[in-house]
């Protein structure tokens, strides 16, 4: 069985939250939460929370076990842009790219078959 649980619109830039979700792909869901806890990163705050958020969907919905769970799936998608102008010299204006991220996270049983 497989649970997720998103994030959306998360102010991160998706290049920066991949480099932590890529450290988790495919771990033991304490594993996961040991490894989040200790990355210096400030995705790894939002990462965590929607880790235990998709635990806890499973938990409650499918009466599975935490120590079972392992993260089949995770991945960040691009969100909206919100673009801001910063004044520059001699009337000139630069264009500031506010990025925005949609985290994804799918966590299965063991017994469902691990590739």
């Amino acid at each position: 069985m497989e649970t997720r649980a998103t994030a959306k619109f998360i102010r991160l830039s998706p290049r920066k939250v991949r480099t932590v979700v890529d450290l988790i792909r495919g771990k033991q869901f304490a594993e996961a939460m040991a490894i989040l806890k200790y990355t210096p990163k400030r995705a790894s705050e939002v990462i965590t929370k929607v880790v235990k958020s998709a635990a806890a969907n499973a938990e409650h919905n499918q009466q599975a076990v935490k120590e079972e769970l392992f993260i089949s799936e995770i991945f960040v998608d691009k969100g909206p842009t919100i673009k801001r102008v910063k004044p520059r010299a001699q009337g000139r204006a630069d264009l500031i790219r506010k990025r925005t991220s949609h985290i994804t996270v799918v966590v299965s049983d063991q017994k469902e078959g691990r590739s």
